[in-house]
């Protein structure tokens, strides 16, 4: 069972979110928040498998609920998806950088929602390959010169290639393709690269990929 704990300042929001969650025989609403530190609090006591954590909240926001549990050891098990009014809200690519494993549109239709969850849980892609490039995209409309934030000495040549692809936008299908290698052996040399460089997930690792340099702004097509 896939425990969900809901933080969004707006009641009806919740409700809705929580009438299509308890309605799948897999997944459960552990717990309800009304802003970032009750969030966090509900974190701790609970324990779920994932957060769905709106940006805008009172008292303490998101994004400060979001450093406050990645940062923490005893939650590592825990993924925080944040939910955002639009798609490229600003604080978008700082709540990945922050730790956050995606984001969702708060109007997303519930069959991705649902998609979502599960995957977080799974360890695959939370991000669709075309949000990943607008999220790429909106970064590398800000980006200054990249700087070697993480040494990719321990990567082999391959994990390098691999995860300039997934920089890229790539899913582990079209990573399979470009390399002429079964989705299975994509996804192993993914994971292999987010072992070795600390990544949470795939997110980071597109963060980690443009901030190490080993992909730039202007290979974007």
């Amino acid at each position: 069972m896939i425990r969900v704990l809901l933080a969004d300042d707006q009641s009806l929001v919740r409700a809705g979110f929580r009438a299509l969650l308890d309605a799948q025989p897999d997944i459960e609403v552990a717990g309800e928040a009304a802003d970032g530190e009750e969030a966090v609090d509900g974190v701790r006591e609970l324990r779920p498998d994932v957060v769905l954590m709106d940006i805008r909240m009172p008292r303490l926001d998101g994004l400060a609920a979001t450093r406050l549990i990645t940062g923490d050891e005893e939650l590592a098990a825990v993924k925080v998806v944040m939910l955002t009014t639009f798609e490229l809200d600003e604080y978008v690519f700082e709540a990945i950088r922050a730790g956050a494993s995606g984001f969702l549109v708060k109007d997303t239709e519930p069959e991705e929602l649902l998609r979502a969850v599960r995957a977080v849980v799974d360890g695959d892609a939370l991000l669709s390959p075309g949000v990943t490039r607008r999220l790429i995209a909106e970064f590398a409309a800000r980006s200054k010169e990249p700087a070697t934030a993480q040494s990719l000495s321990e990567l082999t040549e391959r994990e390098r290639e691999v995860m300039a692809l997934v920089g890229m936008g790539l899913s582990n299908e079209e990573i399979a393709r470009r390399l002429v290698v079964s989705p299975l052996t994509a996804k192993t040399h993914v994971s292999r690269a987010m072992v070795k460089l600390g990544a949470r997930d795939r997110a980071q690792l597109v963060v980690l990929a443009y901030e190490s340099g080993l992909v730039r702004p202007g290979w974007l097509g």
